[in-house]
């Protein structure tokens, strides 16, 4: 079923696969034709449905810095409202229908978790607005980790997989969920044995791998890359298809466990939205996307541009939904 961004989104959710986004204010912008008409956006709220410091909070406040300071807009408010691996901001932002000044920073994780939760609010109620980053999911501990590399881990974990908590920054079903349960099975670990511990966002994970409450954790790159390169956190590995650049790190797959996955965040808005105030939204993310500091932010956190609008990006959310199902099937979880 195709989506088409003008009506609701017909899709059950999505997943596998960022965060973020939008920006009012005086600027000039592009209509989603793509010509300037110098429309506004004035009082826009950006919604971030984690707790701060995590993926979707770190991905709205760039956005929202980004976007001041290439002239783009002044005064965006950024909000978190946590809850239920982001679901219960999905709720607020559903009920907030025709609301063309309110847009929430999503990803993958809200997927899952509307899934895992059984949500009564899924993405299909949402106006889809673009997805902007991927980036790959780093396998992290603490310092004081007894673990060097990523086989040291793994032999352990496969000798007690049960008795070594692992950390995620999102609900079952969503990226940091799926990607130690995809390396669980490269490494001969029945996924259904792991003992997965969820936290609602990178931020609040992160104070349980300091203090070694799991034995290892995993999250997006760009939530931990200061307490990488500062020596707090020690990169085992990461999940995607190649070496994150400025960090020494091997991926899953040539360590030899076959995995490679990475993740995505995103903009969506409430339902209801005329074609103008969608198509404003959308326009001011198009201008964020072509700005430098936006380019210079994508290169500081490690997230890789993955920009896609309107009814792509509602084909995208679809098609990430059922990969979603059939992995966790596959998965038997």
């Amino acid at each position: 079923m195709r989506l088409r961004t003008p009506r609701r989104l017909r899709v059950p959710l999505a997943l596998l696969g960022s965060a973020l986004l939008v920006l009012v204010g005086p600027p000039l912008l592009t209509t989603g034709s793509g010509d300037d008409t110098g429309t506004k956006i004035p009082g826009l709220r950006l919604m971030v449905p984690n707790t701060p410091g995590g993926g979707y909070d770190i991905t709205a406040r760039t956005a929202a810095k980004n976007a001041e300071d290439a002239g783009l807009t002044h005064n965006i408010e950024v909000f978190n409202l946590p809850g239920a691996g982001g679901t219960v901001g999905l709720s607020r932002l559903v009920g907030e229908h025709g609301n063309g000044k309110l847009a929430m920073s999503m990803g993958l994780g809200v997927v899952g978790a509307a899934r895992s939760n059984h949500a009564p609010k899924t993405l299909a109620d949402t106006t889809p607005i673009a997805r902007l980053t991927e980036e790959q999911d780093v396998v992290v501990v603490s310092k004081n980790s007894p673990y060097k590399t990523i086989g040291q881990l793994v032999e352990a974990w496969k000798k007690k997989p049960g008795k070594m908590p692992v950390g995620g920054g999102s609900s079952p079903g969503g990226p940091d969920h799926i990607a130690p349960m995809l390396m669980a099975r490269a490494a001969g670990i029945p996924p259904k044995d792991v003992n997965y511990i969820p936290f609602d966002g990178g931020g609040e994970l992160l104070a349980s791998i300091l203090g070694s409450k799991v034995a290892f954790g995993v999250s997006g790159v760009g939530e931990y890359l200061d307490q990488i390169k500062s020596g707090e956190l020690r990169l085992l590995a990461v999940t995607g298809p190649k070496r994150v650049k400025g960090l020494d790190g091997p991926t899953l797959k040539e360590s030899g466990y076959d995995v490679n996955f990475t993740n995505w965040r995103g903009i969506v808005a409430p339902p209801g939205l005329s074609d103008a105030e969608r198509d404003k939204l959308t326009a001011l993310v198009r201008k964020l996307h072509g700005s430098k500091e936006w380019r210079a932010s994508l290169a500081k956190n490690g997230w890789d541009d993955a920009f896609l609008t309107g009814d792509k990006f509602g084909d995208f959310l679809d098609a990430q939904d059922k990969r979603v199902v059939s992995v966790l099937k596959e998965l038997g979880l």
